[in-house]
């Protein structure tokens, strides 16, 4: 087993046992967090329906065309322009996936936007 290997398994086995404890709803959706090298996604994911109700990254033209510099400040800009995004569609409260990776870093400063914007979990 090379070493990526035993962190990608390490993380999907961390991503069982979060999601154990974490179910989205209609009302009260799940906020999955995605990391890769570059960039940061996100989306509130209603469990019940088994569907995406919104979605953002740093790849969306909003985020992008702010022209921020560090990973943080777009991870920031991700959250409180995915709360803009569920607050126009109704959504207020949320559940915090933070799909294996530690409450750190960009994955922190993506929930600080998100409750920025106006999300609550």
């Amino acid at each position: 087993m090379t070493k990526t290997n035993a962190k990608s398994v390490a993380r999907q086995k961390r991503i069982k046992r979060i999601r154990k404890k974490i179910f989205g709803t209609s009302a009260c959706p799940r906020l999955r967090v995605f990391k890769s090298a570059r960039h940061m996604y996100a989306q509130l994911i209603d469990d019940e329906g088994a569907v995406t109700l919104a979605a953002m990254s740093t790849l969306h033209g909003e985020v992008k065309s702010a022209g921020l510099k560090g990973k943080k400040e777009q991870a920031r800009k991700v959250g409180e322009a995915l709360a803009a995004l569920a607050k126009s569609r109704g959504l207020s409260q949320a559940v915090f996936d933070r799909g294996g990776y530690i409450y750190h870093g960009r994955v922190r400063e993506l929930a600080e936007g998100a409750r920025a914007g106006g999300l609550e979990f």
